[in-house]
This record gives C-alpha cells, sequence and structure tokens, in this order.
C-alpha cells in the first residue's frame, strides 16, 4: 500500500483543470484551518463560553502570526523560508540608435553624467538583453511569447556582441534619495551584428561586422519587492493581534460593568 501511494505522489498531476488543483486547493485550505482553529475555539468555547472563547483563540492565533512574520523578517540566512516578491533584476525599456534619442531624460547626457560600464558589469546585464532582443521560439506548437523589442534581426545569443573595442555602455543614477526614496538607475549598453564567415557561421575569434549599424539597448534597473510579502503580513498580523487584544479589553470592561451591577445596593419601595 505504502508503494502504491509513494508512485501516485511520484506522478504528479496528469491533467490539470478546474477541479484539481484550484477547487480541490481552496477546500484544503478551507479545511485545514477549519480543523485546527476550530477545534481550538471549540475547546475554549466550551470552557469560557462562546464570546470569550473566540477572543482568547483569536489572540492567540494572531499573536502566534506575529511571532511567525517577525521570525521572517529577522531570519535572514538563518534556515527560515519566508514568502519573497520580486527579485532585483534589470529590465529592457527602449532600442535606440543613440542615447540622445531615448525618451528618458537621464539617459540622453547618459555619456557625459554616468559612467562606462566594466566587461563584468556588462555581463550581469546581457541575460536581460538577450530576453528581450532575440524572438521566442514555439517548442510545442504554441504561439511563442511576444517581445516588442526583438526587432533587430537577431535569432539567436551570437549574433551579436556587448563587449567589443570601443563600445559606449554607460550606467547612471542608482541610490537613495532622502533615505525612503531610490533614485532610477538605467544603463544603455552599445551591441552590434556579429560578422560571420562564408557558411554563416559566427567568426572565431567573435568580432563586430563593421558593415552593420550599432544598437543602443536601454535598461531600467527593478530593485524589485523581495520583503514586501513579509512586511505586509507584519503589518497585518499586528493589526489583527491588537484587535483582538482590544476585544478582550473591551469584554473585561463589560465584566466589571456587570458584577458592579451586580454588587450595587437594590432600593426598596418605602424605604
Amino acid at each position: 500500500m505504502s508503494a502504491l501511494v509513494m508512485t501516485l505522489a511520484s506522478e504528479g498531476l496528469r491533467e490539470r483543470n478546474i477541479w484539481n488543483p484550484t477547487i480541490l486547493g481552496i477546500l484544503v485550505a478551507l479545511c485545514a484551518v477549519g480543523l485546527f482553529c476550530g477545534s481550538v475555539y471549540l475547546l475554549l468555547g466550551t470552557n469560557l463560553g462562546g464570546r470569550l472563547g473566540f477572543l482568547v483563540a483569536a489572540a492567540g492565533l494572531t499573536g502566534f502570526l506575529v511571532l511567525l512574520t517577525s521570525l521572517w523578517w529577522t531570519s535572514g540566512n538563518g534556515g527560515i523560508d519566508p514568502p519573497t516578491g520580486r527579485a532585483p533584476r534589470w529590465n529592457v525599456v527602449a532600442v535606440v540608435k543613440n542615447p540622445s534619442e531615448a525618451k528618458i531624460d537621464a539617459v540622453r547626457n547618459i555619456e557625459k553624467d554616468g559612467r562606462k560600464l566594466t566587461p563584468a558589469e556588462l555581463i550581469n546585464l546581457r541575460p536581460a538583453i538577450d530576453t528581450a532582443v532575440v524572438p521566442a521560439v514555439s517548442l510545442n506548437g504554441e504561439d511563442p511569447e511576444a517581445k516588442p523589442f526583438a526587432t533587430l534581426g537577431f535569432t539567436a545569443t551570437t549574433d551579436f556582441l556587448v563587449d567589443f573595442p570601443g563600445y559606449a555602455s554607460f550606467e547612471v543614477g542608482g541610490g537613495s534619495k532622502n533615505v525612503f526614496w531610490h533614485v532610477p538607475e538605467y544603463a544603455t549598453v552599445q551591441i552590434c551584428a556579429t560578422a560571420k564567415n562564408d557558411a554563416g557561421e559566427p567568426l572565431v575569434p567573435p568580432r563586430c561586422d563593421p558593415l552593420q549599424p550599432t544598437e543602443f539597448v536601454v535598461l531600467e534597473h527593478d530593485l524589485g519587492s523581495v520583503r514586501l510579502p513579509v512586511v505586509a503580513y507584519w503589518f497585518m498580523s499586528v493589526i489583527l493581534f491588537a484587535l483582538s487584544l482590544l476585544g478582550l479589553h473591551w469584554y473585561e470592561k463589560d465584566e466589571r460593568e456587570r458584577k458592579r451591577r451586580a454588587l450595587a445596593p437594590v432600593p426598596t419601595p418605602g424605604a
């Protein structure tokens, strides 16, 4: 039996549909919350009453969420795997003949105001350029992904060079402004078509084709949102925890008021 279960688990889903995994996943999550949170509330409700039991269960759950999200926020590389957002990356925003033709003001004077990129920095920008300027290929007959900047006629990543003698690639911007704000960071990378032999193969070592014009790829640095989900979950947990504690405080005030009224002397008629 165990071997059959392991075999089915290793095969995974053969055919995905609206039931599996979408509706089934939602039902599993709801059942898990109802089982674990509901069982705790059931025990507390039978001993403390429905209202107080719910407030105590809510305070315990939201307090646990505050501790968990605090560990997410401060764990670093401590082994805890918190939810993460987008990783920082470079995105291609334009392809121009010359940086002065760019629509971004900071890019027009990048050769004067920026600094020249080193070959090592060009290697870090190369994946973003490859993804943007090389057309997508259909593997299984599906429609390939549309790439608006794949208009230079390149069909492979070996059809162009970014690191060649006399290249004019620059970077400008970056850093923080007033602590909480970031200065946009841009880069322009000059690319040239690779020279090919009579058989259409790139020359070795590769070099630029002097008969083909060079282009400039404009990139913008996206700082990403790696810690944004953790921060959002932490603030929501703190707010819910505070509301549950406020509910307990109001319940205690109501209890004191009821006891005070019960102990107050009742005036008798004719006294």
